[in-house]
């Protein structure tokens, strides 16, 4: 099987990789792909290599409760001590009528999940919708 071959700049600290990811859903399979694929790309390019920020926005914010599913809460919680921001709506958070006290911590917000993304994607992250 081939390797996959680097684009120059390779990544490194100096040259991250920058994704940006979203979850929009609070269906645990979908939220979980996610998940997984954050963890798989973080894995692939080692986390000092990438600046990954995942943008949690409609009814996707209610995976960021504290009181959520706690295998889900647990693989949020276990990103983030890779420097995995998680920017949530706050848009969606008002809509909902969710508190951010309700939220687990260290999270970052954002007016607008969309907007987050696409000023991400101007600052040269790519956008990945799974």
């Amino acid at each position: 099987m081939a390797e996959t071959e680097f684009a120059t700049p390779k990544p490194s600290i100096d040259h991250p990789r920058k994704i940006v990811f979203s979850i929009d859903s609070i269906d645990d399979r979908k939220v979980n792909h996610v998940l997984s694929t954050v963890n798989n790309v973080i894995k692939y390019y080692r986390p000092e290599n990438t600046e990954v920020v995942v943008v949690v926005y409609s009814q996707g914010v209610k995976a960021l409760r504290k009181n959520s599913d706690s295998e889900t809460r647990k693989r949020i919680e276990a990103l983030m001590t890779y420097d995995i921001e998680f920017v949530a709506c706050e848009n969606s958070l008002r809509t909902l009528g969710i508190k951010k006290k309700e939220l687990i911590d260290d999270l970052s917000f954002g007016t607008a999940g969309i907007v987050e993304i696409i000023e991400r994607q101007l600052r040269g992250y790519t956008y990945i919708k799974l």
